[in-house]
Parts: structure tokens; sequence; C-alpha cells
């Protein structure tokens, strides 16, 4: 298997789970810091559509700025996925992390067993 691309936010305890799974797994992958190279508008709208899941699920729902932005009533008022990959793409703190891309297939959190299914 190819290297996989591993966004994360090295400080978030989640993110260093996954990434030690990973390492125990020996699950190749090429790792990219959420804050320092945020996600873009297009890859979001593209890892979006690779996964499955819907577009909310790619919000950090944990996060300060998720409550400070009202982004959760703003969703429910009828925000479009285009004005959301938008929003989500000026702060990689907003974004929901780990995230894996593969080839054909895009993880969003850590749920080993989901990993499991899609690395191993």
């Amino acid at each position: 298997m190819a290297p996989v691309l591993f966004v994360e936010y090295p400080k978030c305890s989640t993110c260093r789970k996954a990434k030690k799974w990973l390492d125990e797994h020996d699950v190749a992958y090429t790792d990219r810091h959420i804050v320092e190279d945020n996600p873009t508008a297009d890859e979001l709208a593209a890892w979006q559509q690779a996964s499955g899941l819907p577009m909310r699920r790619f919000f950090n729902t944990s996060g300060r700025l998720y409550r400070e932005l009202g982004i959760k009533a703003r969703l429910d008022a009828g925000m479009t996925d285009d004005e959301a990959f938008a929003l989500l793409a000026t702060d990689g703190m907003m974004v929901k992390r780990p995230i894996v891309v593969g080839e054909g297939f895009v993880l969003v959190g850590f749920k080993e067993a989901d990993w499991e299914k899609a690395l191993l």
C-alpha cells in the first residue's frame, strides 16, 4: 500500500493515539500539521466526497472556534457545503482530526475498527 496522508494536530491526544496505532501496525504515512498546512476548501470537498460522510463530520465540534463562531446554528440555518469548506479552510483548528487520506478512501477521526478495515 502506498503511504497515506496523515493530517493531525500534534498536541491532540487522539491524534497521538492514532499516530501510535499507525506506527504499531507499520502503516506508512506522510505527516501533515493541520494548522501549519491547513487543508484547502478544494481538498476538504474532495475528501468529504471520498469519505462518504456528511460535510458536518469535518467540523471539530469540540473546538473553541466551533462554539465561538456559532457554527452549529449557521449549519442549521442552511450553510452550503461550499461555504462550509471555505470556512474550514480558514483555520485547521476547526477541522475534525485526525484525517487519513488514502487511495480511494478518507477516514475522519480515530475509530480503530474503521482504521483496521481500511488500512490493514
